[in-house]
C-alpha cells in the first residue's frame, strides 16, 4: 500500500518522538547509575543513595526559571530591580542591628563591611526572600534534566547529600532558589560546605537562620576568593570614540588583560585617578537606552563575579554597596 507523504511524515514524527523519549529516559537512568557509583565512593550506602533519588521530584518550574534569568536583561532594565530605596533602607537597618558582627567579620576576613551587607541584601532582601523551591528537587531537576549544566548541578546534588548529613539539615523543609542556593547569602551546597563558618560560636554552621553565621560566611567567601579591603572595585570610563574599544568586553574568562591594555586616549578614566596600570583588569560594558557605558573592572570586581558570574550582578552589588556605605556613614 502506498502511503501519502503527509501520513508518512506523521508516522515518522511519532516514531522519532518515541525514540527520543526512550533515549532521554535511558540517559537519565545511566546518569543515576553513575551518580550512585560516585556517591558510594563518597561513603554512602546504595540504600541511602536510592532513597535520596526516590525522594527527589522533577520540577518543570525550575527549568522554566533557569532558562529566563534576570541577568539576560540589559543593564537599564536590570539594575532597577535591585537598587531601590526600600532595599537601601532595609540594608541600613540590617547593618545597624548587626553592626558588631559585621565589623568583626570585616576585620577578621579583611573585607569591606558594605560588601557583606550588599550581598545579603541583593541575594535575599536580608532574609525576606530565601526561595520557595525545595532544594533537593531543584538540584535533581537540573542535574538530570538540564543538559547545558547537568554535570555541575549533579555535583551540587551530591554535595547536598553530604551537607544534609554534616549539618543535620531538615531535608523536607529545606527551601532555596531554583538553582539550589539557600540561606541568607544563597550558598549552593558546595559553597556551604567549603566556605561557611560558625561565626556565632554555637557549634553549627547555620546559614538558614543565623545572621551571624551568614555574615561571617559571606565575608569568608570573599576573603577566600581574594578580596582586597580598601582597594578600588570598578572605575567608570569615558569613551571618546564612536568605535568599539580595542579590548574585548569581559565574558567570564580569567583576567588576562592589564589595565594598560584597556586604557587609551579614546577610552580613559572618567575621573582622574592614579592606578597601577600593570594590574589585571577587565572591560565591562553596560547597555543603557541611548548608549553603552564602559567600566574598568579590577580584582575586587572579579571577586564579586565569583559569587555570581554576571557582570551585571557584580555592578549591582558594587553600586548598592556604595549607597549603603554613604548612607550608613552619614547616619
Amino acid at each position: 500500500m502506498k502511503l501519502s507523504t503527509r501520513l508518512f511524515s506523521t508516522i515518522a514524527l511519532i516514531v522519532s518522538a518515541h525514540i527520543g523519549s526512550a533515549s532521554a529516559t535511558t540517559d537519565v537512568e545511566a546518569l543515576k547509575k553513575q551518580f550512585m557509583a560516585d556517591q558510594i565512593k563518597q561513603g554512602f550506602s546504595q540504600q541511602e543513595v536510592e532513597a535520596f533519588l526516590n525522594q527527589s521530584t522533577y520540577t518543570q518550574e525550575v527549568i522554566d526559571a533557569i532558562t529566563k534569568p534576570w541577568e539576560a536583561k540589559p543593564w537599564h532594565q536590570y539594575y532597577p530591580i535591585f537598587l531601590t530605596e526600600k532595599r537601601l533602607a532595609k540594608g541600613i537597618e540590617f547593618w545597624q542591628e548587626n553592626a558588631d558582627t559585621i565589623a568583626k567579620a570585616a576585620d577578621k576576613f579583611n573585607v569591606d563591611p558594605q560588601i557583606i551587607v550588599a550581598i545579603i541584601g541583593i541575594e535575599t532582601f536580608y532574609g525576606g526572600y530565601m526561595g520557595n523551591y525545595r532544594v533537593q528537587d531543584a538540584l535533581y531537576t537540573l542535574g538530570f534534566y538540564y543538559a547545558p549544566r547537568a554535570t555541575f548541578f549533579r555535583s551540587e546534588y551530591g554535595n547536598l547529600m553530604s551537607l544534609i548529613k554534616e549539618e543535620k539539615l531538615d531535608n523536607d523543609t529545606l527551601k532555596g532558589s531554583y538553582a539550589g542556593a539557600m540561606g541568607y547569602g544563597q550558598f549552593i551546597p558546595s559553597s556551604y560546605r567549603h566556605y561557611s563558618v560558625d561565626f556565632s560560636g554555637d557549634g553549627r554552621r547555620d546559614l538558614l537562620t543565623s545572621k551571624a553565621d551568614a555574615i561571617g560566611s559571606v565575608a569568608n567567601y570573599f576573603h577566600q576568593h581574594g578580596w582586597k579591603r580598601h582597594e578600588p572595585v570598578v572605575l567608570a570610563l569615558n569613551n571618546k570614540s564612536n568605535k568599539a574599544p580595542k579590548a574585548k568586553v569581559w565574558t567570564n574568562e580569567r583576567l588576562h588583560y592589564k589595565a594598560s591594555d584597556i586604557l587609551s586616549t579614546d577610552l580613559s578614566l572618567a575621573s582622574a585617578k592614579d592606578i597601577d596600570v600593570s594590574q589585571k583588569a577587565m572591560l565591562v560594558k553596560l547597555e543603557q537606552p541611548n548608549a553603552d557605558e564602559y567600566w574598568l573592572g579590577l580584582n575586587n570586581f572579579y571577586v564579586i563575579t565569583r559569587y555570581n558570574r554576571s557582570p551585571l550582578y557584580a555592578m549591582a552589588v558594587y553600586q548598592f554597596s556604595e549607597q549603603l556605605k554613604a548612607q550608613y556613614n552619614a547616619k
